[in-house]
């Protein structure tokens, strides 16, 4: 079996690959802020990256703060990876990175090109947005009297387990460069995603569809940031939501 660092390793996403990995027989350093013994900000880099990466086989990059540094923190894991003879770096990323000019949709993209000039063997996969994520942010709308939501965009939540299921396959195999896009099992709108949320956790809200402006909202209406020909995923939003607050 393979010795691979999980960057982000205790993250949403990142602490399932890390179980992953290691159910599967494989030697799994996690890489984090915080995390001893391989506590390193990748933005800084430095001797400690170094450290981390000695001896391993593949890198499968998780971490990313939206706040920004996502490039510098690449370019540094990129420099140390092949110093320290990295044979295949696995990267997340999102659907419509190309098509929703979303700043941080932006950096992701940058980030993906720098991996594919790096030199190094590659494999990058773009997601649609995780059940967490669109729940955080329904959370976040519900603290308000009424639930504003931007009129005319849908979304394609996927389970996080099952990103990590195929990251993991993904990282215990050879380069394989611009894979497949992996979406969740349905394309909801918001008020549909709303209303299901406000069923599973017993609140009360008016949902009101609200027009913006702007090229990244244009893009997300037409539907960049989805991919309904990818939409492998099984677990459905109000599945998820059911595990979350119960039947």
């Amino acid at each position: 079996m393979t010795t691979i660092l999980v960057t982000g390793g205790t993250g949403t996403l990142g602490r399932h690959v890390t179980e992953l990995l290691r159910a599967d027989g494989h030697e799994v350093r996690v890489l984090s802020r915080h995390t001893v013994p391989y506590a390193v900000d990748l933005r800084e880099g430095g001797t400690g990256l170094d450290a981390a990466l000695v001896g391993v086989d593949t890198v499968v990059h998780c971490a990313s703060r939206p706040r920004g540094g996502d490039e510098r923190a690449a370019r540094n894991l990129i420099a140390a990876a092949r110093q320290a003879g990295v044979g295949h770096l696995v990267y997340i990323s999102i659907v419509g990175v190309d098509r929703v000019p979303l700043g941080y949709y932006r950096t992701k993209l940058a980030v993906e090109r720098l991996i594919e000039e790096s030199g190094l063997g590659w494999t990058i996969l773009r997601t649609t947005q995780f059940h967490d994520l669109v729940l955080k942010l329904l959370e976040a709308v519900a603290k308000l009297p009424v639930m504003p939501l931007p009129a005319g965009v849908s979304d394609q939540p996927i389970e996080v387990t099952e990103v990590a299921a195929r990251l993991a396959g993904l990282a215990a195999g050879a380069p394989a460069g611009r894979v497949a896009d992996m979406g969740g099992p349905e394309v909801r709108t918001f008020p549909e995603l709303a209303r299901a949320y406000l069923r599973a956790s017993g609140r009360r809200r008016p949902v009101v569809s609200v027009p913006l402006a702007g090229k990244a909202y244009r893009g997300m209406r037409a539907g960049g940031h989805l991919t309904p020909a990818n939409a492998v995923g099984k677990v459905t939003f109000e599945e998820f939501l059911t595990g979350r607050f119960g039947a």
